[in-house]
């Protein structure tokens, strides 16, 4: 097939809907061959698409030329008419998936800055780029949902990141280029055989092209497929996530139970994404469902991988993000105007004065300050007769054991006045009042 704007916008178009409709395209512009045809396509049929354009390009600074590549994509961008912005990054291979993922995470950081609500953030993963990533996964042993390869639209940052050359082949792109006498640049580390994808694109493709022509169709048609597949898959984990709780981070165990085995892995992986953790391996999965489930009652299991923790507490599973140390200091931290950041996975503490019911200005005008749990605190709550130990309260109320030393606890001086946003002291309460508000607030129950 052959490519150009008016294919383009005819893909671009078939992506809107009437929530979904962008304000902006922003360009990832690496300055390779595929987004320097998508930034010209684009601006040469700007009046008729009429978004605002935005080029980003992202330095890696993993090349001694990639300040020059700066350069060309601001001359490219300048040329085209499109804004341009450039952003710097530090790479750092230690983290675990390697250079390649390294880089990649570092650039799809830098990319989310500038993708604003109604944005799209167009990438130019072309077919042959599918093809490449449908084998890739093969090998790692994925499942439909790797095999589906390079998604078309997914939400990203506020935005949505949508890859609209994703059926278009690279020798189209070449010839786009050829046609409209565009240079761009030739990055020297695509040619790096240790990298897996380089190897696949200059070894393993083309020897599998002879034996089959027109193996780079043929698999990201297979991807298509196995994309249908894993929307199929998800669809039924939503109807089975409503039977357990219609809660991603928390999953009723007896109705996991009584799923089959191939629907319980379905589900607890579509949680996981839904909760917004990382995914775990096959045997880390098989680790969840073996001994979290099925714990004793009294047992308090815990199974984690790197960014993801599940945990079960009276008859439920929970899906966590790893949990910090209280980060707030001994004598605490003061509680004004400003919110106060609990740490990592711990959300925010605030107040918001007017509330239906909350602290008196009495108690707010002596000064508040948020502290942790030392243990035997004490509170009185309105229509109670006698103060209660915090424990006891949190035991009774069902608040998971994990969440019970790191609730935050609000003092006026040295008077325990609210309990997180749980309780309020009877002394302390005042209708209206100052609520104390913890918004990103983990599961407590």
């Amino acid at each position: 097939m052959t490519f150009g704007p008016e294919v383009l916008l005819e893909r671009l178009d078939a992506l809107e809907t009437a929530g979904n409709r962008p304000d902006r395209y922003v360009i990832a512009l690496s300055g390779g061959l595929d987004s320097a045809v998508l930034a010209h396509a684009l601006a040469v049929s700007r009046e008729r698409h009429g978004k605002s354009l935005l080029a980003v390009h992202v330095d890696h600074q993993l090349h001694p030329e990639s300040a020059s590549w700066n350069d060309y994509c601001r001359k490219l961008a300048g040329t085209l008419g499109i804004e341009y912005v450039a952003e710097t990054v530090s790479v750092d291979p230690a983290g675990g998936g390697g250079l390649e993922a390294a880089a990649r995470s570092a650039r799809y950081s830098a990319l989310a800055r500038h993708t604003a609500d109604g944005d799209w953030l167009l990438s130019a993963h072309h077919r042959n780029d599918q093809a490449e990533t449908l084998l890739l996964n093969l090998m790692r042993g994925s499942g439909p949902a790797g095999l589906a390869g390079i998604g078309l639209l997914t939400r990203f940052a506020a935005g949505w990141l949508v890859r609209p050359l994703i059926d278009v082949s690279r020798d189209a792109l070449q010839a786009y280029a050829a046609e409209h006498e565009l240079c761009w640049i030739d990055d020297p580390s695509n040619e790096d055989l240790r990298f897996d994808r380089n190897y696949l694109r200059h070894e393993v493709l083309p020897e599998l092209d002879q034996r089959w022509p027109g193996v780079v169709e043929r698999l990201a048609r297979s991807a298509g497929l196995a994309a249908e597949a894993a929307l199929m898959l998800d669809e039924l984990a939503a109807i089975d996530l409503q039977g357990v709780g219609g809660r991603a981070a928390r999953i009723d165990i007896a109705g996991l139970l009584a799923l089959s085995d191939a629907r319980q892995r379905n589900l607890l992986r579509y949680a996981v994404r839904q909760a917004g953790l990382p995914a775990p391996g096959a045997a880390r999965l098989a680790t969840v469902l073996d001994s979290v489930p099925r714990a004793r009652e009294d047992a308090q299991p815990l199974v984690e991988w790197e960014g993801a923790a599940v945990r079960r507490y009276r008859g439920n599973l929970y899906l966590l993000p790893p949990l910090s140390e209280p980060i707030l200091p001994p004598e605490g931290q003061p509680f004004v105007a400003a919110p106060v950041s609990l740490g990592p996975g711990m959300g925010v503490l605030r107040l918001a004065p007017g509330a239906p019911r909350g602290m008196s200005g009495a108690i707010v005008e002596r000064g508040l300050s948020v502290r942790t749990r030392r243990g035997g605190e004490e509170i009185k709550l309105a229509g109670q007769k006698h103060t209660k130990k915090i424990k006891k309260l949190l035991q009774e109320e069902g608040v998971v054991p994990w969440m019970r030393e790191r609730l935050p606890l609000v003092y006026a001086g040295e008077q325990l006045v609210a309990v997180a946003d749980l309780w309020i002291a009877a002394d302390a309460v005042s209708e209206p009042g100052t609520a104390v508000c913890w918004d990103e607030r983990p599961e407590l129950h």
